[in-house]
């Protein structure tokens, strides 16, 4: 099998899967605060339509995005986005343990018998609204990391999705525990950043120079 897999195409999926990592653990404290003032069981209702959302605006994000990043000047665009999304996740990466606790509670179900500060709808929306950024925040990592190799784009891709459903608490869990983990997928996302607004720049610099 690794004879047909090349020394870029391995670098590549390890990228996106320390972004996935990283971005995973952020993902499951947004949707674990924004459903934690439910009962328990609107919470497990809203967290399941937040993992379905944000399987279906990856699609469509990823969709897009592939196909964007070849126009002359968006991946610089890209690019500065995703130093944004570094940004964001170094803050992410310091929630207050209160958080953190309040969000791992959500997802394992428990503190689930007081009294609800907020509606199933208004949780709903919140997740939403934040897997609009989160979605767009990891296809965009993960198809800066992975470039022209299209079986590492569609494996970053379904893993974010099974790791944001299926391990999102074990993931949150692990980032807390082991926070060189969140590290390295944030130097990952930087290092692609700057990747590629060196090279959409050369791009760039090409196509005003008539090549």
């Amino acid at each position: 099998m690794f004879d047909f897999v090349s020394v870029d195409e391995l670098s590549a999926l390890f990228q996106v899967v320390m972004i996935d990592v990283a971005l995973a653990g952020d993902n499951a404290i947004v949707v674990g605060m924004a459903a934690a003032g439910l009962p328990l069981l609107q919470r497990r209702r809203a967290i399941l339509i937040g993992i379905l959302a944000a399987a279906v605006l990856r699609i469509i994000f990823s969709i897009f995005t592939v196909q964007l990043l070849k126009i002359v000047g968006l991946m610089v665009a890209g690019g500065i986005l995703l130093l944004w999304v570094s940004w964001k996740l170094w803050r992410e990466i310091r929630t207050s343990r209160k958080e953190e606790e309040a969000a791992e509670a959500a997802l394992e179900d428990k503190n689930g018998n007081g009294p609800p500060t907020k509606t199933l709808s208004q949780a709903v929306t919140q997740i939403i609204v934040a897997d609009v950024s989160m979605s767009l925040d990891n296809v965009l990592a993960v198809a800066g990391a992975a470039r022209d190799h299209m079986w590492v784009l569609i494996v970053g891709l379904g893993l974010s999705v099974v790791l944001m459903g299926l391990a999102a608490n074990v993931i949150a869990k692990l980032l807390h525990r082991y926070h060189w983990i969140a590290y390295v997928g944030l130097v990952i996302i930087l290092y692609v950043s700057l990747v590629m607004i060196w090279d959409g720049s050369k791009m760039v610099m090409a196509a005003a120079n008539g090549g």
